[in-house]
């Protein structure tokens, strides 16, 4: 067992030991019947009593999103990792899986949507349930049991029956009303079931996460403080029977046979870039994965911040804007005209820069909120973007390269996933911007929306995986070392 000592020694804490110091690494899927079951709060409760008991936890995300896993790993002091069954291939998944989880006491995965909910009506593609069976992993089921009584037993049933194949460490209620509640539901499954009831949680609005328009309040903002995580682990131990839940998980088999080789890092001959990635409040969504793709290529990651930092850390080769909440600080994105400007100067000098989403809004002329006012941004494209109430784009992409990029040659092909309420201004005519990318969505419909480079600049709505092509984080890292021989030849 990995001693964790984050929290305070108990009596229980040492009999946990005690019983299972020696046994391998195990794992558990919290999936849902729906999406806003509570999975979200029920996962991070789970992750935060096995902490509590001394555990060191894996985390996982299923699915593109950015916001549960950084709440994670404030939970856990881990990075959260994405699981993926449409952006990422199954050898990816496993891979990941078992490199993160290594030296691990157990993984706890967070599902997406519904158990079964994937692509389409027909197949398993894309969900959860997949994702199970790929890693090898039992399911919890978390049930909303709100105004529910005998009619659960059969919505359990139902689920445990449609996928034989698909391995349920137990059910978990959500929602009681009190403890009458639960020996009701507990009654309903008996004999009717095979997996059991794990035990049953009280709505709880203090351990509640706020929500806003691209879903929950990040990790950043709304902190997940350390009284928040007490309250977490107090849920679950006090309603969740850990001790049975744990011997009933198995080992995963296979980890260290799955455990891939390390990706190979640069060689003597190829010397290290340094590249500034954008990370505060407005710049927060990140898959973990493409910083260490990078990293492997060859690249010395170096945050910042567009908000706060009076200016860009020194000798960068390249930058790196992900996505977040530009919007809501952009009155002080703005007054850094500073950053801004040495941003603009980088981007007119050949730097290579990529900008997705929030940090593709950012790269732009200026944003105008919903209150009508409008904040001026970079500049590095001659366009603005523009907020609205309603959501404008949603779901999985492809991206077809039409032409050479930072990310790679023409015709190579990336995945990822678009979520946004803004929308492109029109752009100026005969400003040397090309478009850059095909789009289309995940059953292969073309969509509209278009990647834009200008100079060695590229910007899109998309969040792209690079585990999707793994290639593409060479290819910029390869341009940042192109600019920065041509820097130092320049200056020679």
């Amino acid at each position: 067992m990995h001693r964790n000592d984050a929290y305070p020694e108990t009596k229980f804490r040492r009999t946990w030991f005690l019983a299972f110091k020696e046994v391998a690494i195990k794992g558990v899927v919290i999936a849902g019947t729906r999406s806003g079951s509570g999975k979200t709060t029920i996962t991070m409760g789970f992750m935060a009593a096995f902490r509590r008991r001394g555990l060191t936890v894996a985390p996982f995300k299923v699915g593109p999103d950015f916001i549960d896993p950084g709440h994670h790993t404030r939970v856990t002091g881990a990075i959260s990792r994405n699981l993926d069954g449409w952006m990422l291939s199954r050898v990816y998944n496993t891979a990941a899986f078992a490199r993160a989880a290594d030296g691990a006491d157990i993984a706890v995965i967070e599902g997406v949507m519904g158990l079964y909910d994937g692509y389409d009506g027909r197949s398993e593609a894309g969900s959860t349930a997949q994702m199970a069976k790929w890693t090898g992993v039992p399911v919890i089921l978390i049930v909303d049991a709100k105004s529910m009584a005998r009619s659960a037993a059969a919505l359990v049933h139902g689920f445990e029956s449609f996928d034989p194949e698909l391995d349920f460490a137990g059910v978990v209620f959500n929602n009681i009303g009190s403890p009458r509640h639960l020996a009701y539901l507990r009654e309903a499954l008996d004999g009717r079931v095979k997996m059991p009831c794990l035990g049953g949680i009280p709505r709880d609005d203090a351990v509640a996460i706020p929500e806003r328009h691209l879903g929950l309040v990040t990790r950043e903002e709304h902190g997940t403080s350390s009284e928040t995580v007490r309250r977490l682990a107090d849920l679950i131990e006090g309603h969740i029977d850990l001790d049975a839940l744990w011997r009933r998980l198995p080992d995963l088999p296979g980890i260290a046979e799955t455990r891939p080789t390390p990706i190979p890092g640069p060689t003597a001959d190829m010397p290290i870039v340094r590249i500034g990635v954008a990370v505060d409040k407005a710049f927060c969504f990140y898959y973990q994965d493409n910083l260490d793709l990078l990293a492997a290529r060859g690249a010395e990651i170096v945050p910042f911040s567009p908000i706060s930092d009076p200016a860009l850390p020194d000798a960068l080769d390249g930058l790196y804007f992900g996505g977040g909440y530009p919007e809501l600080f952009a009155d002080r994105l703005a007054e850094n005209r500073t950053l801004c400007r040495q941003v603009r100067e980088a981007s007119a000098a050949g730097m290579p820069i990529y900008g997705e989403c929030g940090g593709f809004m950012y790269l732009g002329r200026e944003i105008h909120d919903m209150e009508g006012r409008s904040h001026l941004m970079t500049g590095c494209f001659p366009f603005a973007t523009r907020m609205y109430d309603r959501l404008r784009s949603l779901g999985y992409r492809e991206v077809t390269l039409t032409a050479d990029t930072v990310l790679g040659q023409a015709g190579a092909t990336l995945r990822g996933h678009e979520f946004h309420y803004s929308d492109l201004e029109p752009s100026p005519e005969g400003d040397g911007v090309q478009t850059v990318y095909g789009l289309s969505d995940r059953l292969g419909r073309p969509r509209s929306g278009e990647g834009f480079q200008i100079q060695r600049t590229l910007g899109s709505y998309v969040h792209l995986h690079f585990g999707s092509r793994p290639e593409a984080a060479g290819a910029f890292v390869d341009a940042c070392r192109i600019y920065r021989h041509e820097r130092n030849r320049s200056t020679r």
